[in-house]
């Protein structure tokens, strides 16, 4: 069963679309640098997804140094070369992307509600004469 996860951070490079194979399979990557809960400036995290077939087309309109929350899918594979010890491929398959904050939150500033901001605010005469 495949499982989603997401993860937030600045976009630090991005790859060209790329063609593989006589089928046209595409696959474009690209690494963000992680931010949020958890994350220190000190020890920055990258990471490295990657975008298959139509989905490449998701990071036109993106470009570095931009903040995006992207949405993906974990996955790997055995390799076996006889002679060769066993190597385990691991990748994160991106199959959403959206900018920070997108999801109608403001990113930042007044936490609070209508109401409470209201609350803060000091009592004034609506009538006013003009």
């Amino acid at each position: 069963m495949s499982r989603n996860f997401e993860a937030q951070g600045v976009i630090h490079s991005i790859d060209e679309t790329r063609s593989y194979g006589a089928n046209g399979f595409t696959k474009r990557e690209f690494v963000i640098r992680l931010t949020g809960d958890g994350e220190k400036a000190e020890y920055p995290n990258f990471v490295a997804l990657e975008l298959l077939k139509d989905k490449c087309a998701l990071m036109d309109q993106y470009r570095v140094g931009e903040e995006v929350k992207v949405t993906f899918n974990l996955s790997g594979r055995l390799w076996n070369k006889p002679g060769s010890p066993e190597k385990c491929f691991t990748s994160l398959q991106a199959w959403k992307v959206e900018r920070a904050g997108a999801d109608g939150g403001f990113g930042g500033g007044f936490a609070g509600g209508a109401d409470e901001f209201s609350q803060s605010m000091p009592n004034y005469d609506d009538d006013v004469p003009f």
